[in-house]
């Protein structure tokens, strides 16, 4: 009986060592977040070595396996050089601010672009990295005339900043704005700042105010697209136009809000704005549809789920937003949003979604999704999703320090 009684003894020991060391494997610490970093600059000097015409920014790797390069007017050329200046800010090495600057002198032309939404992406993401690095006045003066042609897309009657100049897929937009302008809105305020004119705070105080009215459901999901008229300044339709249905929750939507409201918490101190961004974290992480690795599916109601697309890029936005957004808040949802955000970064940088060295065309996550609805950049490495990666180790390393 005795014997019985120890071997079973045993077995359960070895039953719990075993557990204890694999979750030892799965805990994520800065000696990971910086091992991740290291990684990321081979991968990114890689990308840089492969660039032949210096004016054009990888974004995607397409399905013949080659790399999509794109010219600085597209949405997301800020990323690459945006990565390269966060590189270079983590590991201070001379050779990576060289090809950052080289990599922004390309998109200096945008500065006059009133043409799209996007310039927060494009400009700030690139110059405003760049200007906080090196304190380069030509960067503060290129982003200046930036803001302002920014600017010049907000409409007073309808209370936001015009996304798109298309009409959409039945040619009866008005004014259409999306969920995404939200993460543009940090380069007015660093624009109201820097210029000390108070246009810039104005806009982007009303841009966020009128999308949380009109943007989110009850339970604190987003629409991507609200259309407005432009007589009334009321919204005419609601939907999407990359998530799965008008009444889904786009994942990398419920990103950008989450992300875009906690920043406009930081830059105004308006408390409004601080419950907005812990709403939108809790129906993100509370979703009875979030992967348990918190790796989102593509939309949180895509009919194929678990058989579906996850988007690393919602994930590591998602991530990014978490670590800044635990610094506002109590317990306890300070620790749970810091362990959200960890355990994001921790499946990110598993096998199963960070590359191997020289792989994967020298980007750094696998399993990002651009436009399901489109058919286009369905499961494939995006600029935008390293560099959210890449700002959240670096994030997650300054909190633990």
């Amino acid at each position: 009986m005795k014997k019985i009684y120890y071997l079973l003894l045993f077995s359960c020991l070895f039953v719990f060592m075993v557990s204890c060391n694999n979750s030892k494997k799965e805990i994520f610490t800065v000696d990971s977040a910086k091992e991740n970093l290291e990684f990321a600059i081979k991968q990114y000097e890689g990308m840089y070595s492969s660039i032949e015409d210096i004016a054009t920014y990888p974004r995607n790797i397409q399905k013949n396996g080659e790399t999509h390069f794109v010219n600085p007017e597209d949405w997301t050329s800020g990323f690459f050089p945006g990565s390269l200046w966060y590189l270079f800010e983590y590991s201070g090495e001379e050779e990576l601010k060289e090809m950052a600057e080289n990599s922004n002198a390309g998109l200096e032309t945008l500065k006059t672009n009133t043409g799209t939404h996007d310039l927060g992406f494009m400009m700030y993401c690139s110059y405003g990295n760049g200007l906080r690095l090196t304190e380069n006045s030509d960067y503060k003066d290129i982003l200046v005339e930036g803001a302002y042609s920014l600017a010049t897309r907000f409409d007073s009657i309808v209370g936001c900043i015009k996304s798109w100049d298309w009409q959409g897929p039945n040619n009866n937009w008005q004014y259409p704005v999306i969920v995404d302008n939200m993460m543009n809105l940090e380069f007015l305020f660093w624009a109201a700042k820097v210029s000390g004119d108070e246009l810039f705070y104005k806009i982007a105080t009303t841009h966020a105010n009128t999308t949380m009215k009109n943007h989110f459901r009850d339970d604190y999901s987003s629409y991507h697209v609200v259309d407005y008229d432009t007589l009334t300044g009321e919204a005419r339709w609601k939907g999407t136009h990359q998530g799965y249905a008008d009444e889904s929750a786009w994942a990398r939507g419920q990103a950008w809000g989450l992300y875009g409201y906690t920043m406009c918490y930081r830059e105004t101190k308006d408390p409004s704005y601080l419950e907005q961004a812990k709403n939108i974290a809790n129906y993100i992480l509370d979703h009875p549809n979030l992967p348990d690795d918190f790796v989102l599916y593509w939309d949180f109601f895509a009919p194929d789920i678990p058989n579906t697309e996850r988007d690393a890029s919602a994930a590591a936005v998602t991530a990014s937003a978490l670590l800044e957004l635990q610094n506002y808040v109590e317990e306890p949802l300070k620790t749970k949003f810091f362990n959200s955000a960890e355990k994001i970064l921790s499946s990110l940088s598993s096998p199963a979604y960070r590359a191997e060295e020289n792989e994967n065309n020298y980007f750094i996550l696998k399993h990002s999704v651009g436009h399901k609805p489109g058919n286009s950049e369905i499961d494939t490495p995006l600029n935008y999703a390293d560099y959210y990666y890449i700002e959240a180790l670096k994030r997650y390393i300054d909190l633990s320090e």
